[in-house]
Parts: C-alpha cells; structure tokens; sequence
C-alpha cells in the first residue's frame, strides 16, 4: 500500500505553497514550478520563480467506509490507485495516463471508459481547496459561499487557481475485467449500438461497465465492452511485448486485472508509441517494460518540441513540414457517425479512439458546468486523435485544426482545450463560458495575476 501523506504534512505542504506565492514581487505573473506537462499546448521558457507546489503530490486520507479519498492537487492517478486499491476502491473515472493528476484532470477535464456512467472526473469531486491567484485558499463545495468556483474551475486550466486539496468519491472494484470486442463493418451501426448500451448498461444479456471503442477505418472499427467480474479464466499482459490496440483486431474477448485494466493505454501511450519505432517487435525486444510508458514518451516528445532535430532531418529528405494535430472532442451520440465519416475522409489520421459520456445525474450536474456545456441527459461521445497531418503546399500550418474546430461547431459538439485552439476571442467567450469565468474571475483573481483562460489556451506566448 502507498504511503499516505497525512494532514500534517500537508498543512506544511500548504505553508510552502504560501510563502512561494509572497515571494513572488507583486503585479508578476503566477505559474506552477513544475517540470512536466500533459498539455500540448506551446508553453514559453521562463525563469520566474513559480509556485513550489512539490509538497502536493500525494494522497493524504483514504475513508474505505465512506468511500472517500482527500488528495492533493498533484498526486497523479498512477499514486492515487496504488493507494485506493488495497482498499478495494478506485475513483469513479480513471483517465488513462498514468501520470495525470487529480488536480489537472479536475481543472482541465479527463474522461475515460466509466464516463457513459460516473460522467468526468469533476463530477465525482465533493469539495476542493484551491489556493486562488489572489493567494488565499478556499474551500470550495457546490452548496457553500464559493460554490460559484466550485462550478467555474473545471476547464479553467489554472487561470482561478490551483486544488490543494480534493474529496473525491470512490467506488468498489472487482479483481478482474472482462472484455468483449465487437467488430463492426458500419460506423452508424457502431455508433447505434454504443448509443443503446450507455442507456441500457448492458448488451447480449450481459452487463456493461466500461465502454470505449476504436476505428481503424470507416469499414473496421471496434467496440470495447468491459465487465467487472471475480475469477479470470487467464488474463494478458500488455505491458512487455503484446500490444493492446492491436488486440482488438485479433480477440473477440479477453480478460484483465483491473490494474492492467486501467493502464491499458498508457503502455503505448494509446498507438502513438509507434512514432519511436517501439511497436516493431525487433526493437521492442530490447526496450526495458519500465520504458514504456506515456511520460517517457511525453518527455521525447517535449524534447522535440524543443529542439527540433527529426523536424530538421525530415525536411533535409524533402518530407512536408507536419502540423499538430492532437485534439480530444465532444460530438452528440446522434451526429458521430456523421463526424467520423468527415474525418476519415478529411484528415489522415488513425486510429482514432472513441469514449461516450454522460453528466451524472445530480443536481450540481443539472445546474451546469459553464466553461464546459455539455447538456444533462444527454450522450455524447469523446472523439480523440492525437497524429500530425502534412502542411500541403498553399496551406498554413494550424489549418486542420480549424477546419477541425469549425466542423465541431456545426455539429453542435464541444473541443477540450489541452491542446492548440485557434478561436478568435468573442467566439471562445461564447463556447467557454465568458460571463460565467469573467465574474469567477473577477472574485478569485482580481489582479489579474493568473493568465486568463483564453491567454492559456489560444494565445501563443
């Protein structure tokens, strides 16, 4: 079992975080001091001090009868399971990386094969502490005197503040998963199906828990129906040599533990592990299980970003300059199929991963997300591709991904902000929630110490 923090070394953790913030002179920006990112947003080198938030990193308290765990804002999921599941529980939604954290998932959003039925991470949050860009912290539940910030801070991304602290709920978990994966030659007919199971929870007379679903093209796509259950009779291991997504395409079941189960994606970051060659049996033989993983992939990744050297050596062979082309979007049950086909055809990308999603049926939920619309008793599916597409000749670099915008628009979906976003500023205001965050704003961050939203998320710096 790991280690928990404690409240008294948490408290001190706070402390530390305080001081860092009054030892930043006044009217300069705030920012966490932190070296790792899941963001694909271009971020500017800066040697301001920042935030020392190193202290926040860890799970302080589990209640295995209530079913809660309190956590700090930057514990990640992988520390938060390895301390939940000696007590047979886990978080109502796992995203899939490993080294997400609690904190970002909440104010960046997060989803996962639980979400048909447990919603987004936010939604299982009881209350939070938020150390604000006016350098207070608050406690923040949907009822009391902050609840405004309560509905305001996810999909904030840091611009209100920062979770300390968190109170989620945790659900009980079985030792194993059980996996049925249906092959479909017809994406309405995927999408129909997958629509009837998150209302249902069930197909074939067996029930359903986790769903999500792969397309490899619009004649092959896959969905993945996932079964709690006690006793296995074997389980696979994807985390050496056998690829996850690939079997798909060659089992009609299979079995998990849950461990494996919620890590299932991160071996290979997904299918983007390809990029390093690491998905050639030749060369996966020799690459250590303790390596593949998504951070170190991420850090290659930011390492390029930096750099630049494949970018060079690739235009030395001629090949066309690559636009980013990284996203995760929220498309109505009854217009993906629609959406998917306009992709296939549009941008080469693929595979792509599908995930549906509902908001929980609570009155918190009901009232709304404001810079996260998304409408109560209404499905709809996660469409996430994370490529690059070539910069043909007459077109800009950025162009897919407003074409991608502008699709999603019409089609009456949402876009998560991770990642680039090329909105002119009156029409984010309009998709995220302007009123709303401009008062939060105004009440948690009056000096303006913390870049707005938009700053964050479109503007480049």
């Amino acid at each position: 079992m790991r280690e928990l923090v404690g409240w008294t070394e948490h408290e001190r953790a706070v402390d530390r975080l305080r001081a860092s913030y009054r030892a930043i002179p006044p009217g300069t920006p705030v920012r966490l001091r932190k070296r790792t990112s899941n963001l694909f947003r271009p971020r500017a080198a800066t040697h301001a001090p920042g935030l020392d938030v190193g202290g926040l990193a860890g799970v302080i308290a589990v209640d295995a009868q209530a079913r809660t765990a309190d956590v700090q804002g930057m514990c990640t999921y992988e520390d938060l399971v390895d301390a939940t599941l000696p007590h047979g529980l886990i978080p109502l939604v796992v995203p899939q990386l490993r080294t997400i954290t609690l904190g970002g998932a909440v104010t960046g959003l997060g989803i996962e094969s639980t979400s048909f039925r447990n919603g987004l991470p936010h939604e299982s949050v009881l209350e939070m502490d938020v150390f604000t860009g006016a350098g207070e912290v608050v406690t923040a539940t949907a009822t009391n005197e902050h609840a405004e910030l309560f509905r305001t801070f996810p999909n904030s991304y840091g611009s209100l503040g920062y979770a300390t602290r968190l109170r989620i709920e945790l659900e009980p978990v079985h030792p194993f998963v059980h996996l049925r994966h249906l092959r479909f030659h017809d994406l309405d007919a995927l999408v129909d199906t997958m629509g009837a199971v998150v209302i249902t929870r069930e197909h074939d007379g067996e029930p359903v828990d986790f769903i999500d679903g792969v397309v490899f093209s619009e004649h092959e796509a896959y969905l993945v129906l996932g079964s709690w259950e006690d006793n296995a009779p074997f389980t696979s291991d994807y985390t050496g040599q056998d690829i996850y997504y690939r079997s798909l395409q060659r089992k009609r079941e299979d079995h998990l533990t849950v461990r494996d189960y919620l890590w299932r994606w991160d071996t290979d970051w997904f299918w983007c592990s390809r990029a390093f060659g690491v998905q050639n049996p030749r060369i996966r033989q020799f690459v250590p299980r303790r390596y593949l993983r998504s951070d170190v992939y991420s850090s290659l990744i930011r390492f390029e970003n930096k750099h630049g050297w494949y970018a060079r050596w690739a235009g030395l062979r001629g090949e066309l300059p690559q636009e980013r082309v990284v996203q995760d979007v929220e498309i109505p049950v009854e217009r993906t199929a629609d959406y998917l086909r306009w992709f296939l055809q549009e941008v080469p990308i693929e595979p792509i991963w599908l995930c549906p999603l509902r908001l929980r049926d609570t009155e918190t939920s009901a009232a709304g997300w404001p810079l996260y619309p998304l409408e109560p008793h209404r499905t709809y599916v996660n469409v996430g591709f994370w490529s690059t597409a070539p910069v043909e000749p007459g077109r800009e670099d950025g162009d897919v991904n407003r074409m991608i915008e502008r699709k999603v628009g019409e089609l009456g979906g949402h876009k998560g902000l991770y990642s680039d976003a090329y909105y002119d500023e009156d029409e984010f205001w309009r998709l995220y929630g302007g009123e709303d965050y401009a008062h939060a704003k105004k009440v948690y961050d009056p000096q303006g110490r913390l870049p707005t939203l938009y700053d964050k998320a479109v503007k480049r710096r």
